[in-house]
């Protein structure tokens, strides 16, 4: 059997039997056929059997419950979407509070299950610091965004600058110029979540095959290497696996996030960092860091990876020593102290991307196929969102989950908004991303003239426009 435990920190630190489940045998008639046994397919089967017990669902995955990005992700159980600005402001201010309530909601909605299913998977609602930590140009943006937020409905109560000092009181870095903190955010240890949802959709009555790859799907049929499903209702949660199951890949993109794992670190090291109440942090610049200190004292630090010609999905997560250096240098830039700390662990994950990074959830009703996903490296929460919608809509519930702007409602597959061909998209990719290297780099050089910092701010800004 492979080593399932070298797929990421979390799942090495799991106290279980990582066994896979029996595959999927000859045909079976169901009402739900899920493929995924990600977030996204466990949360739609747990509230679909919540709403109504007497549905047959059964899920079918090619590898194990938490073998993508589930149980590879950061941890950070948001309770935000991807493009949830865009998509609200239009909306009137008394609807537009109620959507930012749903979403605000999410990491609250995850706690009662969690104890309602007796789920430890180390929730710890402490927020998120979004830091300006490595150069001034971070505080500038960061107050925009502020503004923004507020601009939009949002107060301190949701959103709240923090000066160096009060920064200082939760997060010690190296150079402090502020930050923002929101409470709407816990960390977790993703694969607990990802395996006890497994456990407890199993106990109220779902099939969950493992090792049973889906190599064909229609409306009415999943196929496997082995067997198939026959069902009034697909759905395809497969998220950055959009790829392996066509016409999928033209709709939701892999990218690709890499995270490092420190060693456990001292008590001592600890009181220089702070993080002492499970708070998420970021540094503020377009590599997108994200990080947490583990229930075991460990620091998890990922920041954006790449993207592959094709859309052609990563398979090999043994990290290169560049991409290990990259995570490694932003780390010690924010924690001197740590720049020679021993690395553990090394992982990363593929992750879907919707065209103009907006996620979607959607019901054909016609077809009997219901879709989440495009959640842009925030589907932790968001899948959870996501699962609720799903359920609602299969089962013909008009909700406020169903209401939002994010909802496609009935309709074909083909409302999705496509990403262009090749090479268009590698192209673009490269040089965005290229653009936020270049920034970074001539940012955090104190020594740049100031209008090579003006010229790389702008470029990067721009390209990133393009993005949406």
């Amino acid at each position: 059997m492979p080593n399932w435990r070298s797929i990421s920190l979390w799942m090495d630190t799991l106290d279980e039997d990582l066994k896979p489940r029996p595959a999927l045998s000859g045909s079976l008639e169901v009402d739900v056929a899920i493929i995924g046994a990600g977030y996204t397919g466990l949360w739609t089967a747990y509230y679909l059997k919540r709403q109504a017990p007497e549905l047959k669902i059964a899920i079918v995955e090619s590898e194990f419950a938490g073998f993508g990005a589930s149980g590879r992700n950061g941890g950070w159980l948001m309770g935000n979407l991807l493009g949830e600005d865009r998509a609200l402001a239009p909306l009137p201010s008394e609807v537009r509070k109620a959507s930012f309530d749903l979403l605000h909601g999410i990491p609250d909605e995850v706690a009662d299950v969690l104890q309602r299913e007796e789920i430890d998977c180390h929730f710890r609602k402490g927020g998120i610091l979004y830091c300006a930590a490595r150069y001034p140009e971070q505080e500038k943006r960061l107050r925009e965004q502020l503004a923004d937020l507020y601009a939009e409905g949002l107060t301190e109560a949701d959103y709240r600058w923090l000066s160096p000092e009060e920064l200082n009181g939760q997060l010690r870095v190296a150079n402090p110029y502020g930050g923002i903190h929101t409470p709407h955010c816990a960390t977790i240890q993703p694969a607990k979540l990802v395996r006890g949802l497994a456990r407890a959709v199993q106990r109220m009555g779902v099939q969950l095959f493992e090792q049973s790859p889906a190599t064909h799907w229609q409306p009415g049929l999943v196929r496997t290497t082995q067997g198939e499903l026959k069902a009034h209702w697909v759905v395809p949660a497969i998220e950055g696996y959009a790829a392996s199951l066509p016409p999928l890949g033209k709709y939701q993109l892999p990218v690709q996030s890499l995270l490092i794992g420190t060693e456990q670190l001292s008590d001592e090291q600890w009181a220089e960092i702070g993080l002492e109440h499970g708070q998420a942090f970021s540094e503020s610049s377009r590599q997108v860091t994200y990080a947490q200190r583990t229930a075991d004292n460990r620091l998890a630090f990922g920041a954006r990876g790449g993207y592959r010609f094709g859309g052609k999905l990563r398979q090999d997560f043994q990290l290169t020593e560049d991409e290990v250096g990259l995570r490694r240098y932003l780390l010690g830039e924010l924690f001197p102290q740590l720049r020679n700390v021993r690395i553990t662990h090394s992982w990363g994950g593929n992750l879907g991307m919707a065209r103009r990074f907006r996620p979607h959830m959607l019901v054909d009703r016609k077809n009997g196929i219901a879709l989440s996903g495009g959640y842009g490296g925030e589907g932790v929460g968001a899948s959870n969102l996501g699962g609720r919608t799903l359920a609602d809509l299969i089962l013909g519930k008009e909700s406020l989950l169903t209401r939002q702007p994010w909802v496609l409602g009935d309709g074909p597959l083909g409302r999705l908004s496509a990403w262009e061909p090749e090479p268009c998209r590698w192209i673009g990719y490269n040089a965005i991303i290229r653009s936020f290297v270049h920034e970074d780099r001539v940012l955090a050089n104190p020594h740049s003239a100031p209008w090579r910092r003006t010229m790389a701010l702008k470029l990067a800004g721009l390209l990133e426009g393009l993005m949406r």
